[in-house]
């Protein structure tokens, strides 16, 4: 008789019928390295031999605690020996399972009946009927609240792998004997939402027997207590105030959840006669499953693996016959209920996963075909019916040289791997030359076809030598390609005649790209002086746009500082005259001069019958100023002093020409790098009105009188001779502003300059963001995708602030395929389906901060409305051609956004590749330009897509997948970040990677 003191742990072992394998799973206990346990079995009510073998093992081991009950389920029985378990740890062992000798040596210590209760787990294998263990099935990390979230959507933990306290059993009330299935489970999730913590042992120290049969239980059963353990979590979650709303949160939805134990509970069952719809009937909802693929693929995948019990992953594709039809009915279940393509992602997804744990497997599955090629044994591969995506690995003896994923147009003939081997996986250098006679006489025409080529070579002798290797194997790869063999119905020539029947349907390109108007003389000798220079600003009339209502108010406030009585003035850099036309009316004299003659003429012209007016060219720097004036006025022109030296010379100078008692007035603006903690111009001047108000107030006699203040601008007047106190005015400068002085603005505190940035920073990456409309009013279902015009400005504006410039699509292409690090903060800004408020409201935003943006047309659906959305409310409208071709020619750039708004996964190779042609045609047709990027509608893209992308003559595509996009990204399916207009705005700073950064 073996007996044991006080044990530490108790194991609860539930017993129905399990006369043939309870001996063996008390035996892995006897064998425990450490003899301080109990088992406690109840017999729940067997009608075999169980109760007899059970006495008879505790009769020699009083550490064996035999007890029995009518059959009440699972969870009954764990209940009925908790109470009788004597140790403050718990383990349930199920009668046909059996643990590691190790077992209680390695969990016991690690468990902790204590505040808060500690819990211990193992990993585990599963054991055929035939006894073969199957691959260690690894526990998930559960610590924190990752507890909560596992639990709430599946059993994370097999049951006999824990190690809890019984003060925690107890204080829960135990199992649910309400539940038949699931049970562990429920227990599982209330510890989580109960405190306690879970601590993971890595050894694999249990072992689950699989027995003939009874695989996966009974479905109806499980799906039902799965909806009911679900949803008491839900329940639990708002209980305890958890979001699931919060990024990177990973909470999945009750639906989810139980549409995977659907999913997982038929593929295990593998049942033809399931009646998978009756089944689906119950539950409360069936979700979309978009986003979910690569999730339900490895559910699927797995539940294969639980029912058929192969040794590795891949030997799933042996017996495929076996599992296609119960897979491609759960994913027809699927597909009803989701967004369109879904399904085709789900099985994109099992058949990678299927396909990367060996790469030497050939099978398809639904519409994918996978192919595995040896390049030394090259032969024919025909396409199955089926099969509309390809994916295709290549190896070179043990090697494996590159795989191609894509569309699947037709039969590969040896001609066509060998193509996608040269062109796709760029492993040319692994294909021998055969010495055949085709070969030869391949190589020899396309010899011929290259004499010229040949014959410059020879010309230039060995000077030419790497141009003369590149040209030999330039000839090789084509003479291998036209010597293969190949035919009509292989994958070249089938995508050769789809091509030609679609180039059919293609309009005319207009082959002049209209071109932009440009301010600048191209053919303007360089600027050599000073005199030079505002000559050549002063080409045009009203460079500055005087007129403006931004000039003409501060034209007012600089008047309101003239005093009365003003007989002698000053006014240095006039410009045009017409602030001096106005200045002439409040003085008794004046003279206006400029470094310009053209500037002057042109206010002789202005100020012409006012004889109180005298009008000079006058460089104030290098020359000498009037005297004994008794008003000087000196604005917008101080901060092209190169430096402050010269600009204190220049402020003595007029403090000098000032007669005792005069006034000194002048306007200057805020400038971000004189004062880089205010809003300001980002103006490349040395300093601005900051600087140059305290180099004046440092002139000798002369004092600070009074200031009117704006966000933009401040106006000063200076007098020569003492003052009791200065005068400070703030007042609004003028609105709205011309975009010419908008787009220099930078508002708000600090920030980051630009031309800092550019010089001192380096990328890899480029965030791209995602608008639809900015616009107040629409549907409140479609508010994620409706941002405020004025939340949008403070958007732009944060982005100026932080010194990012935007990048369109060609120069994202460009910079993307050099594979260098990018200089700078780059943004990319693009707009899906051309609203009109994109017109109306996001392009003067834009304007005025100087950035551009790329906006994805529907081009069948231009000047129409968004019908896409009719569901959710009234539709909105989109621009015409004219709008487009409008925006075009002021830097917008525009790409397509396919033809009909359909989701391109939807869509069969031959009409996506089509349809994506059509609308790029279109667009080029009315721009007169080559348009290079693509976004897909709703970002729905799977494994065919970027290759028939390329097809179609597109650079970029753009998913909605949310990252920022990198040099390592598919240029076919570049990832985007959504700026969703139902978030508050301070969360667009965390969403550029500037969490906490001031945005208004």
């Amino acid at each position: 008789m073996v007996t044991t003191a006080a044990p530490d742990i108790s194991f609860l072992i539930p017993a129905h019928n399990a006369g043939d394998t309870l001996a063996e799973c008390l035996a892995s206990l006897q064998r425990q390295t450490r003899s301080n346990w109990q088992a406690v079995v109840v017999d729940d009510g067997s009608s075999d031999r169980t109760w007899e073998i059970l006495q008879g093992i505790a009769a020699t081991d009083d550490r064996i605690f035999a007890a029995r009950q009518p059959n009440a389920g699972a969870a009954a029985a764990r209940n009925h020996a908790a109470r009788l378990a004597a140790a403050p740890l718990l383990c349930m062992l199920d009668a046909d399972d059996w643990v590691d000798p190790s077992f209680v040596e390695t969990l016991l210590p690690v468990a902790a009946d204590a505040s808060p209760a500690t819990i211990a787990y193992c990993s585990y294998r599963r054991v055929a009927p035939d006894g073969r263990q199957m691959q260690v099935e690894q526990a998930p990390l559960l610590t924190g609240n990752i507890a909560k979230r596992e639990f709430s959507s599946f059993c994370a933990l097999a049951v006999h792998t824990v190690v809890f306290p019984k003060s925690l059993f107890d204080r829960l009330g135990g199992m649910d004997e309400s539940l038949q299935t699931c049970e562990d489970w429920d227990l599982w999730l209330r510890m989580a939402f109960a405190g306690a913590e879970f601590r993971r042992v890595d050894e694999c120290l249990a072992f689950y027997r699989m027995k003939a049969g009874s695989l996966s239980g009974d479905p109806v059963k499980m799906v039902r207590d799965a909806i009911c353990v679900t949803s008491k979590a839900e329940a639990l979650r708002v209980q305890h105030g958890l979001s699931a709303e919060e990024p990177e949160a990973g909470w999945i939805t009750p639906a989810v959840s139980q549409l995977r134990m659907l999913a997982w509970v038929v593929a295990a069952k593998l049942d033809s006669t399931l009646d998978v719809a009756a089944l689906a009937a119950l539950l409360p909802e069936i979700p979309d499953a978009t986003g979910y693929e690569s999730f339900f693929a490895g559910v699927i995948l797995h539940g294969l693996q639980t029912g058929l019990l192969p040794d590795r992953t891949d030997d799933l594709i042996d017996a495929l016959d076996k599992w296609q039809p119960t897979f491609l009915r759960l994913i027809q279940l699927i597909q009803r209920h989701s967004f369109p393509g879904t399904g085709r992602k789900i099985t994109e997804s099992a058949c990678w996963q299927l396909s990367a744990a060996n790469f030497l497997r050939s099978f398809t599955l639904g519409n994918i075909q996978v192919a595995s090629v040896e390049i030394g044994a090259l032969s024919r591969i025909p396409k199955t019916e089926q099969a509309d995506t390809l994916i295709m690995h290549c190896f070179a003896g043990a090697e494996h040289v590159g795989s191609f994923v894509g569309p699947f147009w037709g039969d590969l003939s040896i001609r066509a791997q060998i193509r996608l081997i040269m062109y796709e996986m760029k492993a040319a250098e692994h294909l021998q030359n055969p010495h055949t006679l085709a070969y030869f006489s391949s190589w020899t025409r396309e010899a011929l076809r290259g004499y010229r080529a040949f014959g410059g070579l020879i010309i230039h002798n060995g000077r030419r030598r790497g141009r003369f290797e590149r040209l030999m194997v330039h000839l090789g790869r084509n003479a291998l390609l036209a010597s293969a063999p190949s035919d009509k119905q292989d994958y070249d020539a089938r995508l050769s005649d789809i091509l030609r029947d679609i180039e059919r349907r293609l309009a005319p390109l207009f082959r002049d790209s209209p071109q932009l108007p440009s301010d600048k003389n191209e053919g303007t000798a360089p600027v050599r002086s000073e005199e030079e220079y505002w000559e050549h600003i002063f080409e045009r009339p009203d460079p500055w746009n005087y007129v403006s209502v931004y000039e003409q108010v501060k034209y007012a406030q600089t008047l309101s500082l003239i005093p009365q009585g003003i007989d002698k003035a000053l006014e240095l850099a006039c410009a045009e005259g017409i602030f001096t036309e106005k200045l002439a009316a409040k003085v008794g004299r004046m003279t206006a001069t400029d470094i310009s003659q053209r500037a002057i003429d042109r206010a002789v012209e202005r100020c012409h019958g006012q004889d109180n007016v005298e009008l000079l060219v006058l460089d104030f720097v290098r020359q000498d100023l009037p005297p004994e004036q008794d008003l000087i006025v000196c604005s917008e022109v101080l901060y092209y002093m190169k430096d402050e030296e010269m600009l204190a010379a220049v402020c003595r100078k007029m403090a000098a020409a000032l007669k005792p008692g005069g006034y000194l007035v002048t306007a200057h603006a805020h400038i971000r790098r004189d004062e880089p903690n205010r809003t300001g111009f980002d103006w490349g001047n040395p300093f601005g009105v900051g600087t140059i108000k305290r180099v004046f107030a440092e002139q000798a006699g002369l004092a600070l009188e009074e200031t009117v203040d704006t966000e933009l601008y401040a106006i000063h007047r200076f007098r020569k001779g003492a003052i009791a106190s200065p005068a400070l005015r703030i007042e609004r400068h003028g609105t709205p502003l011309d975009v010419d002085v908008a787009k220099h603005v930078i508002w708000g505190p600090d920030g980051v300059d630009r031309e800092v940035a550019w010089t001192n920073e380096l990328t890899t990456s480029v965030p791209v963001l995602m608008y639809h409309r900015i616009a107040e009013e629409g549907p409140a279902a479609l508010q994620r995708f409706r941002t405020p015009p004025e939340i949008f400005r403070k958007q732009m504006q944060f982005l100026r602030r932080q010194g990012f410039y935007t990048v369109t699509a060609p120069t994202l292409a460009d910079l993307l395929r050099s594979g260098k690090p990018i200089q700078g903060r780059p943004v990319m800004l693009t707009f899906d389906d051309a609203y009109v408020d994109f017109l109306a409201n996001a392009f003067p935003i834009l304007t005025e901060n100087d950035f551009s943006a790329d906006v994805f047309v529907v081009s069948d659906k231009v000047g129409s409305r968004s019908d896409w959305d009719s569901a959710y409310g009234e539709t909105a409208a989109l621009m015409t051609w004219a709008d487009i071709q409008v925006l075009h020619q002021k830097g917008i750039s525009f790409g397509s956004h396919l033809a009909t708004h359909r989701p391109a996964s939807a869509i069969d190779n031959e009409s996506l590749l089509a349809e994506a042609m059509l609308s790029r045609n279109a667009l080029q047709s009315r721009l007169g330009g080559a348009v290079e990027a693509i976004a897909l509608p709703y970002g729905a893209t799977d494994f065919r897509v970027p290759g028939i992308l390329a097809l179609a003559g597109y650079g970029l595509g753009f998913t909605t997948r949310p990252a920022k996009a990198t040099l390592s990204d598919n240029l076919f399916a570049l990832p985007r970040i959504e700026v969703r207009g139902d978030r508050p705005l301070d969360a667009f700073p965390e969403l550029m990677g500037l969490p906490g950064a001031f945005i208004g």
